[in-house]
């Protein structure tokens, strides 16, 4: 595990150096998982993607990773840069530095700034350019252009440029090989295997690889005989839904049923529906994981069987039913009850743990304001005490009279004066 910037933080681009758009990270382990926590620099909250008021300059997130709050600094992707960051994960051997072929290829081909990992499994290459529009993840090849973040740790790789390169025709042409291109199915991967079934990136869960472009995979959901809910769902329409929460949960249920489970087009398809919103992409996970992200699980997880375009006509529901997509089917109403019940229980939860917090403020706030009233009281104690004492009068020193005694002074003066 390399930790931090383990090379000299000057061969990091200055291109990437001069933008505000930095964050810090810590490693975490859960689930027996290590996993990166985007870290707010300078504050050591979690950071997020989508929040530049989290992020900071270079400097200041390097600085803070000196502190124990800090493993590492990262950058923040955004639409409004060029750079494009191509993650290739489990290709290099940490201990001989073998490469894969196809890493390999991908690297040369990019031919621009290109580090190893924090985990020295893999490595991270930044380019200029735009990203084709499609798929962005298959197998071990990832894709980024925004809200998402790089680990960045200026391992640089020798023989590689120090700059950030525009490479639009590489990006492309190797976006549409390793990422687009359906003919690299699961049939080499099964090889590669030996025969086992284990879930794929090429595919959804349903182990089916849908294949369907967005606009074609929208047009037969709304077609689907149950299209109707489809459609108020995808136009941000709650109603019959007791929060919005159960109609994300709703929505992402037939998204994976039309994807395949493919996490990645889910993703892409839901931020394009009425009901995305900022609550999407914050974390609400000690793991680092964000609301958007556990939804897509757990639909998933709770979507029986998926679509088959190999099963069939799959315009509509031969069932005929309109709330309902049983042929194939994603999840009946025992279900999608229980996934709407997790996601009730996990709600209130998160609200019960906000109210206690909240608690413990005001507790605490209590506590001061009775301090400082207390502190009040005596101070207000001690100044009426001394307001109540008379002052001693200095020896030889003659009372004052009152005016009411004037007069009385002024006549005893005036007889013994005339007596003498």
């Amino acid at each position: 595990m390399s930790n931090g910037l383990v090379g000299d933080q000057g061969v990091i681009p200055e291109d990437l150096r001069e933008r505000e758009q930095w964050v810090c990270w810590r490693e975490e382990e859960r689930d027996g998982k290590a996993t990166k926590i985007p870290v707010t620099p300078g504050a050591g909250g979690f950071a997020s993607s989508t929040e530049s008021a989290t992020w900071s300059d270079f400097e200041t997130a390097h600085e803070y990773t000196e502190t124990e709050y800090a493993d590492g600094v990262g950058f923040v992707f955004t639409d409004d840069d060029p750079i494009v960051g191509v993650d290739l994960d489990d290709c290099r051997d940490p201990e001989t530095g073998d490469v894969d072929d196809a890493a390999l290829d991908i690297i040369e081909r990019l031919d621009s700034y290109t580090e190893v990992s924090p985990s020295g499994t893999g490595y991270h290459v930044l380019i200029t350019g735009t990203l084709p529009e499609g798929r962005n993840r298959r197998g071990s090849v990832e894709l980024y252009d925004t809200a998402r973040f790089f680990t960045v740790t200026g391992n640089h790789v020798k023989r590689t440029p120090t700059r950030v390169a525009r490479r639009q025709d590489a990006l492309t042409a190797i976006h549409r090989e390793y990422v687009q291109d359906t003919e690299r199915d699961t049939a080499s991967e099964s090889e590669q295997h030996d025969g086992t079934d284990d879930e794929s990136p090429t595919t959804g869960a349903a182990g089916v690889d849908v294949d369907l472009e967005d606009e074609d995979l929208l047009e037969k959901a709304r077609n689907a005989s149950n299209g109707e809910k489809f459609e108020r769902l995808w136009n941000g329409n709650t109603v019959g839904y007791d929060s919005q929460s159960e109609a994300d949960m709703a929505l992402c249920c037939l998204l994976a049923f039309w994807t395949g489970g493919d996490q990645t087009q889910m993703e892409q398809l839901f931020r394009q529906s009425g009901l995305m919103r900022e609550k999407w992409d914050e974390i609400h996970y000690a793991d680092g994981s964000t609301y958007g992200e556990k939804t897509i699980e757990r639909a998933i997880a709770t979507t029986s069987e998926f679509y088959d375009p190999d099963a069939g006509d799959d315009t509509a529901d031969p069932h005929g039913t309109s709330d309902e997509v049983t042929t194939g089917g994603t999840p009946d109403d025992a279900d999608r009850s229980r996934a709407y019940l997790a996601e009730k229980n996990r709600l209130l939860s998160e609200r019960v743990d906000e109210l206690e917090a909240t608690l413990e403020q005001k507790t605490e706030r209590i506590d001061s304001l009775e301090a400082e009233i207390e502190r009040l009281t005596d101070e207000l104690e001690a100044r009426d005490r001394e307001t109540e004492q008379p002052p001693e009068e200095e020896p030889g020193t003659a009372r004052e009279t009152s005016d009411d005694s004037e007069p009385a002074s002024l006549l005893s003066r005036f007889f013994s004066g005339r007596s003498k």
